[in-house]
């Protein structure tokens, strides 16, 4: 469905499950997926006997391409991921985040902490601690925007996929990875361009030093095969609170994905 916000942007949003009475769970995708990324088998397992609300990201999926580039700011998203909590009239929500959407889930921890019961965050990072590396990368997210830009959305989709980060999906049954491709292709060039320039790890505030700040339990998801990301969550384990690290075998970026049973039991086991 299309929920619309205070000042008009439409969100696509998938509401589903029947039990209003727990807190619901608040999931938010990654870089260029959408709320059917997460896979309707794992979508189906987690909505029984709760309320799930899968965001399509602003570009993303069904929601519109905000017609203010400033809309596409890391903290811009999170007030609007909070207003659309309030157009559901939820008070609060356990929010899970994979990647890009795992950073979002733990800037509303720190930014609308009323609006956070819980964090699951998969494969995500408090981003870049310093200005020179977060100088680097708006520099190699400005370029891939750019190109982008200038060719069909399948060349952006071939390199996305080359990349080593994504290697371990090979492991994927074949269906799986053709329809995950499918997705992707279904990308406005425009809309990941102007996500990319907004919501890209080098325009995010590093969270580094406000860890220790973020009260609501926490969950954190990483897959072994994953080395860069295992470390950055084993530093954020350190200064969080209330976490808890899941490192689950014979995955790598995208858990959910590549270890579905692995994920929702850890998951289900947290909520």
């Amino acid at each position: 469905m299309i929920v619309t916000l205070r000042d008009g942007l439409r969100i696509g949003v998938r509401d589903i499950g029947s039990d209003r009475s727990a807190p619901p769970l608040l999931l938010l995708h990654g870089f260029s997926g959408s709320a059917n990324s997460w896979g309707e088998p794992l979508l189906t397992r987690l909505s029984v006997g709760r309320r799930l609300i899968a965001v399509d990201l602003p570009g993303h999926g069904e929601s519109e391409v905000p017609s203010d580039a400033g809309r596409f700011a890391f903290a811009a998203v999170v007030a609007d991921l909070a207003d659309l909590l309030d157009t559901l009239e939820v008070a609060a929500a356990v929010w899970i985040g994979y990647s890009m959407g795992g950073r979002l889930a733990l800037g509303a921890g720190l930014f609308v902490p009323d609006r956070v019961s819980g964090l699951v965050l998969e494969s995500a990072s408090p981003g870049l601690a310093t200005e020179s590396e977060r100088a680097e990368r708006r520099l190699s997210d400005e370029l891939l925007a750019r190109r982008i830009e200038s060719n069909e959305i399948g060349v952006f989709v071939n390199e996305w996929e080359d990349q080593p980060l994504f290697m371990s999906q090979q492991r994927l049954a074949t269906a799986d990875r053709a329809e995950l491709r499918r997705r992707r292709m279904e990308n406005r060039p425009v809309a990941l361009a102007a996500c990319l320039r907004g919501l890209g790890t080098g325009m995010q505030p590093s969270l580094w030093s406000a860890l220790e700040h973020v009260s609501v339990p926490t969950l954190l998801i990483v897959g072994h095969e994953d080395p860069k990301f295992v470390q950055t969550n084993e530093r954020m384990l350190e200064a969080l609170p209330a976490a808890r690290l899941e490192v689950i075998p014979d995955a790598g970026h995208t858990v959910h994905l590549e270890q579905p049973d692995a994920w929702l039991t850890a998951v289900e086991s947290f909520v």
